[in-house]
């Protein structure tokens, strides 16, 4: 491989081959949590010694449904109304 082509990698789950850019990439696209992480990515979900690095990696960033909690607004909004409705039509 060409040195100066060479990408430094950093991965934070050796599990999956997962990478900090990744990690960083799919934060990008809007996950807030390691959960969401790992349901993008698998990270975080076979050994788990990797969701402390994720979780650092996350921060208190900026997270829409984090500033939704941190303001005391409902994060899942709608939610309610539907299991209201699924349970008038049980009866």
């Amino acid at each position: 491989m060409n040195p100066a082509r060479e990408v430094n990698r950093v991965y934070v789950c050796n599990c999956f081959g997962v990478t900090e850019a990744q990690v960083k990439q799919h934060a990008a696209d809007g996950a807030c949590t390691p959960r969401q992480i790992a349901s993008a990515s698998k990270a975080g979900t076979d050994c788990g010694s990797c969701v402390r690095s994720i979780q650092a990696l996350l921060g208190r960033g900026a997270c829409p449904r984090r500033e939704q909690l941190d303001q005391g607004r409902p994060v899942l909004t709608g939610l309610d109304s539907g299991l209201d409705s699924g349970l008038n039509e049980a009866a």
